[in-house]
């Protein structure tokens, strides 16, 4: 830990939390966790909470917070927080809605405290090296294809299904963090949303893109994949098929493999973090959510049979 270190509280603790964001905090001397609030967790060694309001009014010296709820509730939350002048890193998807993420976007500038929407795709080990590689290149077509078993990923998770949970699109909009990263600028020209007839939320989507200049994109997304998971990204270019997998870990193109690392996203996500903070910056990029927003305002909704976990 550094001498300046930021001291972090940390709402929402769930399996995210445990799994994810108490690892590389605890690696990262930039960082002193000296909090948690949360309804149902607790994080050992710190003062725990019940909820935001009762952390802040107990921790003055707090000056950043890590919002990890489900999106429908993060916005009050971070308002809350960017109000009280404290630097927030919002879980993704950054919140339920592009236009409060936008809020909170002039809210942080008001208080001169830093935003980050963190994708944490974005930084799996082998995206930058397949931005690089497609700026060398033509660009002919993409395909997406993000499939999952949401019984193994999500079980008996009940808000990931009701409205602003996402439903497939919680996976989906990771595909969507790299994918806007790393391809030319694109649009959603069609979409069908597959709804269970017991659920709020879709459990498939197929979405078709153009880009900028034209180029088709398309991206099937599944979350009753049996089997091998499939998290992968393919172009077709003019140097070869390029193919990114493994959520962004592996690249390889025409079969031969140019980039394969251990995971390491969410200490880069606080890497970064620890970063735009000291710069007094922000970092919110919303293409992915936008994204999002396109495929549910154009989609045609299929009626498909019921999901129970």
């Amino acid at each position: 830990m550094t001498s300046n270190a930021i001291k972090l509280g940390i709402v929402g603790v769930g399996k995210i939390v445990r799994d994810q964001h108490l690892p590389a905090i605890a690696k990262d001397g930039n960082y002193q966790l000296i909090a948690a609030a949360s309804r149902h967790g607790k994080v050992d060694g710190i003062a725990n909470y019940p909820n935001i309001e009762a952390m802040l009014a107990a921790e003055p010296g707090l000056e950043a917070v890590s919002l990890c709820m489900p999106p429908q509730f993060r916005y009050d939350a971070a308002r809350t927080a960017l109000e009280a002048k404290k630097h927030v890193f919002l879980e993704k998807p950054p919140g339920a809605t592009v236009s409060e993420v936008e809020h909170l976007k002039a809210l942080a500038e008001k208080n001169g405290v830093s935003l980050f929407a963190s994708w944490h795709s974005r930084y799996a080990p082998a995206v930058e090296a397949a931005r690089a590689f497609l700026a060398s290149t033509r660009l002919t077509s993409a395909a997406i294809n993000w499939k999952e078993d949401v019984r193994r990923w999500h079980p008996n998770q009940e808000w990931i299904w009701e409205p602003g949970g996402f439903g497939v699109f919680d996976p989906g909009i990771n595909a969507l963090s790299i994918a806007t990263h790393i391809l030319p600028p694109m649009f959603i020209t069609s979409a069908v949303l597959d709804f269970p007839e017991n659920r709020s939320a879709p459990v498939a989507a197929h979405v078709a893109f153009r880009t900028s200049n034209g180029l088709p994109v398309t991206m099937e997304l599944d979350w009753l994949q049996t089997g091998p998971q499939s998290w992968d990204i393919l172009a077709e270019t003019d140097k070869g098929k390029m193919v990114l997998s493994g959520g962004g870990a592996k690249l390889a193109v025409d079969g031969n493999i140019i980039h394969d690392e251990p995971e390491a996203e969410y200490p880069m996500l606080y890497k970064r973090f620890a970063e735009i903070v000291r710069a007094g910056a922000s970092d919110v990029d919303l293409a992915p959510l936008q994204h999002v927003a396109d495929a549910f305002m154009l989609g045609k909704r299929n009626v498909v049979e019921a999901f129970f976990d």
